[in-house]
């Protein structure tokens, strides 16, 4: 883990400051996938930790939601020597697979993913890929904010795991010292960040 922590901080994807994640409440400390991505060593070695601990698993596809589980699912299923494919928003919001992409009957998944926060993402492409007919023997993900509290009923493996204290806006201690809040660059919004 002080791996994957080094590797974090060196790509400049843990931030600290003062941020409103979309919950609403505030944070002295964020996760930012995209600068880990456009690290591709960085990118690489976190997905060779994910590689090793399910190499033993048989794993037959590697599979992430879009967007950052693209890179991810490409890269490790590149190291596993294996398919990758994506879930993608259906229109009913659901993840599905689209392109031409197939599951055969009882292939061996693992899904990955870049941050986890709620495990949202991770559940629905969970549910893609045993829809669509695979049996999915893990889940790997970069960053796991929840602090190991995640389950998702199959081995899970993050590279860092984290739990950031979280504050109600009336009760954020930075905003009590008048610290102003800060968005982090490339999050496209102004305070609001995951």
């Amino acid at each position: 883990m002080s791996d994957a922590l080094a590797l974090f901080e060196r790509s400049g994807a843990l931030l600290r400051g003062h941020f409103t994640y979309t919950s609403g409440r505030h944070g002295a400390e964020y996760l930012e996938k995209f600068r880990l991505l456009e690290d591709p060593k960085a990118t690489t070695a976190l997905c060779g930790m994910i590689a090793a601990r399910f190499a033993g698993a048989g794993v037959e596809l590697v599979a992430g939601p879009t967007t950052g589980g693209i890179i991810l699912a490409h890269e490790v299923a590149r190291q596993l020597g294996v398919r990758a494919v994506y879930a993608e928003r259906g229109e009913t919001g659901n993840r599905v697979l689209r392109r031409g992409f197939r599951v055969r009957p009882g292939e061996r998944v693992l899904v990955v993913d870049d941050i986890v926060t709620t495990g949202g993402s991770l559940r629905d492409t969970l549910a893609c890929m045993e829809t669509a007919g695979g049996t999915v023997v893990g889940v790997g993900v970069l960053g796991d904010r929840t602090g190991g509290r995640l389950e998702v009923g199959v081995p899970f493996f993050a590279c860092l795991t984290v739990d950031f204290p979280s504050y109600a806006p009336a009760e954020c201690p930075q905003c009590a010292a008048g610290i102003a809040v800060s968005a982090p660059r490339g999050s496209g919004a102004a305070s609001a960040v995951r």
